[in-house]
This record gives C-alpha cells, structure tokens and sequence, in this order.
C-alpha cells in the first residue's frame, strides 16, 4: 500500500466522476474513524494490543478533532482519596434524569484514574498541588471532579507525538484526508467488515476491509444555526457534522437518546464557552443583572440550562460569568488559561469591545443544539466495551451515548474499543456490491449536478429548519413541519453541485446533518413527555412521566429503511439512586413515530375562532513574508521519523534563533532521551523567543523527563539568568521533578522577581520547610504572601502559629487568605476570637476567610458568629459562613441556622443549606 499523496489545500476540479473500479483500497485488523480524543486513543491500544491499525483523518490528525485546540481542564477526574466512583455514577444518574446504563458510565468512573496517570507519562501535564498530588478543584455543589490543565493547549501535540513513536509507527498507519461516507457490513450476518469514502484532497474513492471498525467522529455539532448565522461559527468543533451518528444508522446500529439535545452557555455574541469549568473554582460565578446567583442546580445539565434559559427571559436578564470582583492575580491567571487554550481568539474578541475582565462582566447566552453524548446522552448505543448493535462495530467519544462522558471519558471507551476489536484480523471475503455503489453514488452526485445549489444554501436552509422547529422548547405540530421538511430536502441534497474533492465533502457532510435532523425531530416526537429540562421540553407535554418514560428511547433503521424506535428499560442500578426506581420488564417496541396533522390552522369547515384571552481596533497591516528557511524545512521533515537527540543538536544551536526555536519545539514533540538537559541548556539562550519555547516545554514535559542530576544541574544553572520566566521555571520544574532542597528554594524566596518567589513558596511547600516559608511572610509582594498563607495551611501537618502575622497583614486579601487557612491548621483560642472579630472586618474577602476558619474552631464559639454571618450583605461570606456550618453539621444550633439560610436569595447559599439540612443517607 504506497500512502495516498497530499495536494493542496485548494483541491482541484475533477473533470470526471471516478469510477467504482479505480477506488483505492486498504486492508487492516483495526479500522479508526476519526483522529481525534478517541480515535488516537484507539488506535494507540489496538496497536499496542498487536493489531494492525489503520487510522483515518477527514483532516490532519496532528491537529484535528475537539482536542485541536487543546483542553483548559478535566470535567470528571474521580481521582482516588478525592471523590469516589460510586458517587460519581449516581451523580451522572442524577444529572441524567434517572437514564443511564451505570455500567458504562462506571467505566469512567474506574478507569479514569489510570487514564489521567496513562496521559500524563504521555506528557499532557495536569495540575498538581506542592506535594505532587492531582490538584482537583470543585465546580459543582456535590463532588471534585475538575481538574486543571496549565498546559492543555498542547494536548494533541502530545497524543501525535505518540502515535509517530517508532513502536507505533510499525502498527499504527494514518491516513490523513480520507472521509468515510458508510460502514461496510457483511450481507449475511451484518457485521462491519470496513468503510467506503473520500479521499478530500485526490477526490479517488477509498475501500477498506478491516476486522472491526471503530468510529470515533465526534458529536453532531452542525446541526442548529448559531446566532451569527455562520455556518462555523458552531459552539462544538464545526468539523464534527455527525458522520459518525449518520454512518452508524445506515449500518444499522442502534442510537439512543437522540431527542436529548447538547445545549451550551457561552458568551453572548462569540461562540466559545464561558468557561465556568476555568472560572468557578478561582472564585467566578454566574449572576443576573443585579449580581445575584440564580442557579439552583448542582450539576451542569439540561435542568440547569432550563434555569438559564428562563432567568434570560425575565426582566432580570442579561445573565453574566462574573470575574471582576477578583483580585489582578487571579484574573490574570484566568486570562492565561481562557485566551491561550480553550479558545486563542477570545481575547481578540473581548479587546475589539473595550472589555477587560477587570472592570467588565462577560455577558453570556445559549448555543445552538447538538447530539453529543459526551455532554448530554444523544449518541450510539454502546455496551461497557464500546460495543455497538452491530457485531465488529465500535463507537467511542462523543459520538458514543455514555451520559456526560467529557475528555476523559473519550480516552476511556477510546482505549476500551482499541482493547476490544483488537481481537479481529482483517476481513478477506467480498464487500457487498450494493452497498459499494450506493456510498460511491453519495460521494459524487454532486459532479453530475455541478451547476446545482451550492452546498452552503443547502445547508443554511436545513439548518435553519432545525431552529425554527426542532430547537426546544419544542412541540409536536413544529416537529412533524421539521420532519416534513427535512423530508422534502432530500431532493435538494441529492441536487446540490459541486466540483472538487472539498465541495464533495462538505457535501456529504450535508446529508449526514439532514440525517441526523431527522434523527432528533422523529426522536423528539416519540418521547411524548419532557426531560432533562431544555434539553427535552415538550410544550405539549409539559410533565416528566416517569411511569411511562423511564426508558431509553432506541432508533434503528428497519429493513424498509424508515425509522422505528423502541423503549428499552433501564439496566438495573449498580449503585442505588433514591429519586429513581426504573421499570422493570421486556422492550416496548413503537415502530414508526406519527406525525402530527399540522397541514391546516385548525378543521378546514370550522369559522376563525378567537384566541383566548465603540471605534474597532484596527490591525496593522501584514508584513510580506520572506521564504521558509530551508534548515526548517529539513526539520520539519526530521520530526516525522522520531530523530535521536543527536539529530536536532545542530538546530538547537543554530545561529539563527528562529531555528533553535524551532528546534526546541521539535524536541518537545518527540521528546528522545537527554530532552531535559538539552532543553534546560536553552534556558540560557540569549535570545527571548528560545528561552520561552524552553519554558513552555519545560514546563509541558515536567512529569515525564527523567529526574535525572544533569537535569539538576541545567535547571540550577538557569536561577542565575536575567530572565524571571527562566528563573520561575525552573523552580517549578526542581520542585515538580524533586530535584531542588531547601536550600535551592529559599534562596529563591530573595528573587527580585515576584513570580519567582511565588514558585519558590510553593517549592518551600512541596518540602514542608515551614520555617523558611514563615520567613517570607512579609515580603513585598501582596501575591507572594497569599501564596505564604495558602501555602503554610497546605503542609503536610499545618499549624496555625505561622499564620498569625499574617493575620494583621495591612492588605485584605492576604488576611483574608491567612483567615481561610486556618481552617486547615486549626483555629484554637483565642484565634478563634480573632476569626470571630474579623467577621465584621470592612474586606468581604477577610470577612469570608474569617467564616471559613471557623469551621475548624469549637462549635460553642464558632457556630452563634456564623449563625450572625449569614446575614452578611455580601453572598459570598454568607456562603463561606455556611459551608463552615456544614463542619458543625450535628450541632442543634448549626441546622438551626441553617434552616435560616434556607430562604437565602443567593442560590449557592440556599443550596448548601438545604444540603446540609437533608437527612444522611
């Protein structure tokens, strides 16, 4: 097989329709759709299982799929010690409605762990405390599930570098700008047997046989219409138009949930997230136009949306992701992660308004709808391993109906289908000769029609279909008009004209939308009740109805090729969730979904009754470009064949510091032993560009190089240059590797540099060197000595003497930090009369830390000075006085107070009381 060649990015015009017989095949054990989260994980297990994988890539896999980008943290990290898996699966159960099969989302729930730990010996680096462990943060009310990722724009650079490492590359074959249009099943017994496609750049047809197939396409995001009207402009990655979904359907795999739509915050006016994953555990929180909390749900679910979407449409709206009450640190170590991971145009975006987080709140909205099963519970049916209906068939990511599934859980079922289908070699019998032609027909009837409407109306107008009658709340006259339209858009598709092999795809990707349009509409016609809050509001069916509905809604393709869906019961409970008991009993087939007579407004005799009663910013003009330099261009080349560190030292020290930048981006992409020296050694470069390349890299790989005393020795070295990223790298980098002492660290605390000495702090930590980390608590820097308060409440045995200069610090924030750790180290006499008194201090930030320190305080003294707190004119003391009331849980006079708080008008407040009120399970 000789690799199919890459062209242009502009593909030519094909002058002719490629015949069946010229199609290009390949043959494979393991067959990857998609080359993304899943996908690479796939393909990398199958491989590593001993099976001959073949990948494909509708793009380019080194930057294709949601993880493009890169990924600003974890969403559901059960991290041993921090939360527990059975409390992780009833709370997906919880945020689901009562409809999940527990069995898989257990999966992640227990193999998470080993994920994160398997990702970061790959190199992708997650947030750690001073000690080295996983710094898990809590976003929702119940359960730490999120964990940050400084480095998380580098993640698929990370992934790629493992694919290309000789051991894989031996299993592993890519084929980048090849789109499959349909799975390939055999006649007799219906399992996948390979693909059929398009390759996007040549136009050729491409055939594969495989063993097994594993689609890991992503969600359906282009399926609603942003609000900017761009057809691109998609929340989710716009790329993901639901092949998998629609590919899945016509194999005839079962999906399941599809009337549960993917409905997102985001920020008003830029489609990209509002990031409260990033925001919420610095101290950010969604508010309405008077500053007031409303979200009562504790997870981010359809119910939770349904509360937003109704607060919009109130007199209290706009809704807006507060941050500027935060301090200038904390907004700038949002901004770092915000503008530079989740989505690098946010902050062009935010300075073309004239709006900084610092004296602007972002205001926010609601995204256009998608089936995604990683976010909500619309995908493919799949089994604990990743199995489909379909014998040989797989499904993993987003695309695969495992309830709130996120990155991690895309690694999980991407790791257990590679693990599963490995099992199969490759299928050497004959491909089904109909179903060759019928693919081959999809792929290009658009040259027969090259005058035809353009794919871009085509799919304006489906879309647009999609919000005017399918987006909820929705009701069953506005889905069947959806139906009937999608129906008669089937000619339209058919009659779309196109030219090149990039015209072809994206129409195809059009007739993968309609399908899955038609998919959501007749699903959402079925379910005649409404669930997961806006996810599934039926206007007409306003109640939830458990008796009848507590039941996966499953959709095949008959053998007539209409839709038939099937309630299926809910597999019984692993782990006991009190609000649902689901039914037990056989399936209840429902055949074709009925449409609802919408042709006339009301009986065609009846008479008319009545209805009851800034200036933008203006870039600078682009400079001409000069030609690539040719010792690039060789480099670039070096790095697809995974060189020895031999190989890229004539670059690192290359005269001109555009290469040696270069080069140190090559080493931390395919990271050859001795990287940490020759990476540390760029430390010292004399030129600015180099030695930040150095630190990012440092910085990205520090948990997988080798803690060796050259590495030692280069990171020591580099405390003596003049550049304070250098210095503050690498103490991060001695501390994280465990190669730095005391010594090492409290000389750092004299940095003339802040960042420094706030590295230096949190190296004191890693080595509980108390006294030394005491010794700075009157240093300069406001920053530093907050990083001082945190920093003596997270040793491994905290006390409370240290603290106490801090306590009369002159700035609030530290104070208030000083306070707060002392519900760490204690709160003895008679600090707990100094945190008593604090509670009327003018600084909501001291008065709050003051709160939180006396949950560790003596319930005679603390809980009457909280019980006072709760009617503190700022939310957030309020909240703090609660949560430390929560410590004093058994004590009559702590319910009472907060049965209280109960009726608080800030909804954090109102549910940690109600928490804290409810009876132990």
């Amino acid at each position: 097989m000789t690799p199919l060649p890459e062209r242009s990015v502009v593909s030519s015009p094909l002058t002719s329709v490629p015949a069946l017989a010229d199609a290009r095949t390949y043959s494979c054990d393991v067959l990857v759709v998609g080359g993304g989260t899943a996908g690479t994980m796939a393909a990398l297990t199958a491989a590593g299982h001993g099976a001959d994988v073949l990948l494909l890539e509708k793009a380019h896999v080194r930057h294709s799929g949601a993880l493009a980008m890169g990924m600003d943290g974890v969403n559901n990290a059960v991290i041993p010690g921090r939360a527990d898996p059975d409390d992780y699966v009833a709370e997906i159960t919880r945020a689901n409605d009562g409809l999940v099969d527990q069995s898989t989302v257990r999966q992640t729930a227990v193999r998470g762990y080993d994920m994160v730990r398997r990702l970061e010996s790959y190199g992708v680096k997650f947030e750690k405390d001073e000690h080295g462990e996983y710094a898990v943060r809590q976003v929702h009310r119940s359960g730490s599930y999120v964990l940050p990722m400084p480095e998380g724009k580098d993640v698929k650079k990370v992934l790629y570098r493992q694919l290309r490492r000789r051991e894989m590359r031996e299993r592993i074959r890519i084929e980048n700008r090849v789109m499959p249009v349909r799975v390939l099943t055999h006649p007799e017994d219906g399992r996948a047997v390979g693909i059929a496609g398009l390759h996007t750049r040549t136009g050729e047809f491409v055939i594969v046989r495989a063993g097994a197939v594993i689609l890991a396409t992503g969600a359906c995001g282009r399926l609603g219409l942003p609000a900017s009207g761009y057809l691109y402009g998609t929340y989710e990655n716009p790329t993901n138009a639901g092949d998998g979904y629609a590919m899945a359907y016509h194999a005839g795999a079962a999906l399941t949930g599809i009337e549960c739509f993917q409905i997102n915050p985001l920020i008003k006016d830029y489609n990209g997230p509002a990031c409260a994953y990033v925001a919420n555990p610095f101290g950010g929180y969604q508010v309405n136009r008077h500053g007031e909390r409303f979200v009562e749900s504790d997870y981010w679910s359809g119910r939770m949306m349904a509360e937003f979407a109704a607060e919009l449409a109130s007199d209290r709206a706009p809704v807006y992701l507060k941050l500027s009450h935060l301090p200038e640190e904390t907004i700038g170590a949002v901004e770092s992660i915000l503008h530079s991971t989740e989505r690098p145009t946010r902050g062009t975006f935010h300075a073309g308004r004239g709006h900084d987080y610092r004296t602007h709140d972002i205001e926010m909205h609601i995204s256009e709808i998608g089936l995604c099963g990683g976010h909500s519970a619309s995908g493919v049916r799949v089994d604990a391993h990743a199995r489909t209906t379909v014998p040989r068939l797989y499904a993993a990511g987003d695309l695969a109906c495992v309830p709130h599934n996120y990155m991690i859980g895309a690694f999980v079922y991407g790791d257990l289908a590679g693990e599963d289908a490995a099992r199969y070699r490759a299928y050497e019998g004959e491909l089904d000769r109909a179903q060759l032609e019928a693919a081959h027909e999809l792929v290009y009837r658009p040259l027969r029609n090259p005058d035809g409407p353009p794919q871009p109306q085509v799919e304006y107008k489906l879309r647009r279909f999609v919000n005017d009658y399918v987006a909820p709340p929705k009701s069953g006259a506005r889905l069947s008009l959806a139906v009937e339209a999608f129906d008669r858009m089937r000619t339209e598709i058919a009659g779309m004209g196109g030219r090149t092999p990039h015209e072809l795809m994206r129409c195809a990707e059009v007739s993968f939308i309609r399908d899955c349009a038609e998919m959501a509409a007749r699903a959402s016609l079925a379910r005649t009740e409404s669930r997961w809050g806006l996810y599934h509001e039926r206007l007409d069916h306003p109640e939830q109805n458990d008796a009848e509905w507590l039941y996966h809604l499953d959709l095949c393709k008959s053998a007539a090729g209409a839709m038939e869906f099937t309630a299926r019961p809910v597999e019984p409970y692993v782990v006991p969730v009190p609000e649902f008991a689901p039914p037990r009993g056989p399936e209840r087939p429902l055949g074709e979904v009925a449409l609802v007579p919408v042709a006339t407004a009301g009986p065609r005799e009846a008479a008319p009754t009545a209805r009851p009663a800034g200036e933008p910013a203006t870039a600078a003009a682009p400079q001409a470009a000069a030609g690539p330099n040719p010792r690039l261009l060789r480099l670039l080349a070096l790095v697809d064949g995974a060189p020895e560190l031999a190989a890229l030292l004539p670059y690192l020290t290359d005269g001109d510091p555009e290469v040696r930048a270069a080069g140190v981006t090559a080493l931390a992409e395919t990271v050859p032993a001795g990287t940490g020296p020759a990476l540390a050694a760029r430390l010292r470069d004399e030129d600015a560009a180099v030695r930040a390349a150095a630190v990012g890299a440092l910085r990205e790989l520090a948990e997988v190089l080798d803690a060796d005393a050259e590495l030692g020795d280069g990171l020591r070295a580099a405390l003596k240059t003049p550049d304070p990223a250098v210095r503050a790298a690498a103490v991060e980098v001695l501390r994280a590797r465990r190669l730095g002492g005391v010594g090492v660290y409290t000389a750092a605390l004299a940095d003339a540099a802040a960042e420094v000495r706030i590295q230096a702090a949190r190296a004191l930590v890693s080595v509980d060197a108390v006294a030394a980390l005491a010794g700075a608590a009157t240093d300069p820097a406001r920053e530093v000595r907050v990083a001082v308060a945190r920093g003596l409440a997270a040793v491994s045995a905290p006390e409370s003497g240290p603290l106490v200069p801090l306590l009369d610090d002159a700035d609030p924030l530290v104070r208030g930090a000083a306070f707060g750790a002392l519900a760490a180290a204690g709160c003895p006499p008679p600090l707990d009369a100094r945190a008593v008194a604090a509670l009327d201090d003018p600084a909501w930030q001291v008065r709050a830390g003051a709160a939180a320190a006396l949950r560790a305080a003596a319930a005679e003294r603390a809980v009457p000075a909280l019980a006072k707190g709760l009617a503190d004119r700022n939310a957030d003391v309020r909240k703090a006085a609660v949560l430390a009331l929560l410590g004093h849980g058994p004590v009559p006079e702590a319910r009472a107070a907060l049965a209280t708080a109960a009726a608080d008008p800030d909804a954090d407040v109102r549910a940690y009381a109600a928490r804290g009120l409810a009876p132990a399970s």
